[in-house]
C-alpha cells in the first residue's frame, strides 16, 4: 500500500467515525415510506408516503444531474424550483429540462444574504461542482449572484417549503442557519455535508436541525435526511 493510499483509507476511516459520533442513529419513524428517489449519484431519501402534489420543493445545487428533480415531479406531480449558477449546471437544465413546466430553474446560487460571490472551480476539472467557500482551495472562479432562502420565497410568491434539498459545496450551514434564523421550517432538509469540514461546525449545523424541532432518519454516506416533528413550530 502506497503512502497515499494509506493516509486516504486513514481519512476514509476518521470520516466515518466523526460522522457516526455527530450524528448517532437515524431516529426509525414507521408510515414514511423512506426511499432513494434518483440516481445512485443525485438520488436523495425522501418520505414518500408524505409528498403529495401540492409540495413546493426547493433544489439548491443541481449540477449535471436532475433524476431527483424529475422523477419527483413524474411520481407526485410537485413544482421543483432550483438554483444553480455553475454556466456548466444552467447548460445542463437547458438541455434536459427545457420543456417540463414544473421544473423552474434560477441561475442564482444560495447564501445567507443577498449578494454576488465567486465560485472557485474543483480541482478536477471533468467536476462540475464549483464551491463559494472554496472548498477545494482553488483560484480559478466565476462570479454570480446569490440569494438568501426567504428572498427567494419573497420574489417567488411563496410563504412555505415542504422540501428542501441543499448539495451547495460547502455554504449549506450559513444557508441553514439563516434559513433556521428566518423562522422558515421546511416538512423535510435533505443536506449534503460537504468534505472535508471541520467537525465542529458539522456538530454545529446538525444541532441547529434538531433544535428547530427536526429528526435524522435517514444518513446515506454525507447525504442527510431530516423530518420536521409533526405538529413542530419552533
Amino acid at each position: 500500500m502506497t503512502r497515499r493510499s494509506f493516509r486516504s483509507r486513514i481519512r476514509r476511516r476518521a470520516e466515518r467515525i466523526e460522522r457516526r459520533v455527530v450524528l448517532g442513529r437515524p431516529k426509525h419513524q414507521a408510515g414514511l415510506g423512506l426511499e432513494k428517489i434518483g440516481s445512485g449519484y443525485g438520488g436523495w431519501i425522501v418520505p414518500t408516503r408524505r409528498m403529495t402534489a401540492d409540495w413546493i420543493c426547493y433544489d439548491g445545487g443541481v449540477g449535471e444531474d436532475i433524476t431527483f428533480d424529475l422523477e419527483v415531479i413524474e411520481r407526485f406531480g410537485c413544482t421543483i424550483f432550483a438554483f444553480d449558477p455553475t454556466p456548466r449546471a444552467v447548460a445542463f437544465v437547458a438541455a434536459n429540462a427545457a420543456d417540463e413546466v414544473r421544473f423552474v430553474f434560477r441561475p442564482v446560487g444560495l447564501w445567507s444574504e443577498d449578494t454576488s460571490l465567486r465560485f472557485f472551480a474543483p480541482r478536477d476539472p471533468s467536476h462540475v461542482s464549483h464551491s463559494a467557500v472554496n472548498l477545494q482551495h482553488t483560484d480559478t472562479f466565476f462570479e454570480a449572484e446569490v440569494r438568501s432562502i426567504p428572498t427567494l420565497m419573497r420574489e417567488l410568491g411563496h410563504d412555505r417549503i415542504d422540501l428542501l434539498k441543499l448539495d451547495i459545496e460547502g455554504a449549506e450551514h450559513r444557508v441553514i442557519r439563516s434559513l433556521l434564523d428566518a423562522g422558515v421550517r421546511p416538512i423535510v432538509i435533505c443536506l449534503e455535508i460537504d468534505q472535508p469540514v471541520r467537525p465542529w461546525t458539522f456538530w454545529r449545523t446538525v444541532r441547529r436541525i434538531r433544535r428547530a424541532g427536526y429528526d435524522l432518519v435517514a444518513v446515506d454516506h454525507w447525504n442527510l435526511t431530516f423530518i420536521r416533528h409533526e405538529g413542530s413550530t419552533r
